[in-house]
């Protein structure tokens, strides 16, 4: 294993802590789910490079289009959370109450 895969394998185990610690606000859940995805976005840019692997660079771009999706869809959830109760904090947002 070579330092670039070692710093980007650290980069996607940072995500998941990140993930498990930071329940408590959206915007920092939504930014390490980003960087989740970015880190799988490098690997898996890096594995197609260093094994010359046309396939896995579209399966790379589909997943980087993904995960703009993605954060556009959280993002938009967050202002519409954040404008019908007043907060991002994940504890005081009751989706069942009207």
């Amino acid at each position: 294993m070579n330092i670039l895969s070692a710093i980007l394998f650290s980069l996607f185990f940072l995500g998941v802590i990140g993930i498990i610690i930071n329940r408590l606000h959206l915007l920092s859940l939504l930014l390490c789910l980003e960087l989740l995805l970015i880190s799988i976005f490098l690997n898996i840019s890096a594995w197609s490079q260093l094994h010359d692997s046309l396939a896995s660079i579209n399966f790379s771009v589909l997943l980087l289009t993904l995960s703009a999706c993605e954060a556009s869809a959280g993002l938009a959830l967050m202002v519409s959370l954040s404008r019908s109760h007043n907060t991002d904090l994940l504890a005081n947002i009751n989706l069942l109450q009207t």
